[in-house]
């Protein structure tokens, strides 16, 4: 089942998108793609309901982040062993784990704004992780039941506030539409194995990054297993689980966004984003 959230920023309605690819409103069902939908009997629920007698979402509606009232995201950095060699970092021994702040988050499809000051911004294709359950110190054997479903991320990030302005990469991760989510939230049963998906990011369209989960250092089962042992993991959380390499920061010469630069991204079974990105204005 694919979940999604429509309409105008901060008055989103919920939907899904049926077998048949079409966007059907949900609102008389639920009244929001919310944490408490997530449960594995939520989503039951839902997945029972008669999508062709839904309404059809109106043509052109915007899409926005899929779950609405996200508590925290879970950043990992350094988690593919091509992008770690690209940067020329180490094969970090645990995960490194960071934080972007909810008011981050942006539909897919929105703009992504510079912020003031950048001349580093960067883009990151990333696979997404949702919570489904309240999750503390689970194991690994049981931490995909912990598990919801799957989204895109673009982990956008400023890359001298990360590494050059004395430490904690979170300066350079929580600007406002660094955080596009989307285009829906996709619940677990639909991908059979996730460190098994190709994605890719094209900047102005060419392709810069083209990657696959399968050379993730730390899978989703470690990794929602090893965030839970540091904190609680609620319904709704994000774990942005990192990026393949063809980062601008790893280019030669290095190559950060501009105002006016397009990104396309998707990872495969979850969809597809679009940004366009602009210059910071009061």
């Amino acid at each position: 089942m694919k979940l999604i959230r429509w309409g105008e920023a901060g008055a989103e309605k919920p939907g899904l998108v049926d077998k048949d690819g079409v966007l059907r409103d949900l609102s008389m069902v639920v009244a929001d793609i919310t944490p408490a939908q997530l449960s594995d009997e939520a989503l039951a629920q839902l997945a029972a309901v008669n999508a062709a007698s839904l309404p059809k979402v109106p043509g052109g509606a915007r899409l926005g982040v899929p779950i609405s009232a996200v508590q925290k995201i879970i950043g990992i950095g350094l988690n593919y062993s091509d992008h770690a060699a690209e940067v020329g970092a180490p094969i970090p021994k645990e995960p490194i784990i960071f934080l972007k702040v909810p008011s981050s988050l942006t539909g897919p499809n929105d703009g992504v704004v510079i912020p003031r000051g950048s001349e580093k911004s960067d883009w990151e294709v990333e696979l997404g992780v949702v919570i489904g359950k309240r999750t503390s110190y689970a194991n690994e054997t049981e931490a995909m039941a912990h598990v919801a479903g799957y989204c895109v991320v673009n982990d956008v990030s400023e890359r001298e506030y990360q590494i050059e302005r004395g430490g904690q990469w979170d300066k350079g991760k929580g600007a406002d539409t660094f955080a596009p989510v989307g285009p829906w939230l996709v619940t677990r049963d639909e991908i059979a194995d996730p460190q098994n998906l190709k994605l890719w990011l094209e900047l102005n369209g060419k392709r810069v990054q083209n990657g696959t989960t399968a050379t993730m250092i730390f899978g989703v089962k470690k990794l929602v297993s090893y965030v839970s042992h540091f904190m609680t993991l609620v319904p709704g959380d994000i774990i942005t689980t990192g990026t393949p390499p063809g980062v601008g920061m790893g280019m030669k010469p290095p190559q950060f966004l501009k105002a006016g630069d397009s990104m396309r991204l998707s990872v495969e079974g979850l969809g597809e984003q679009r940004q366009t990105a602009r210059a910071w204005q009061p």
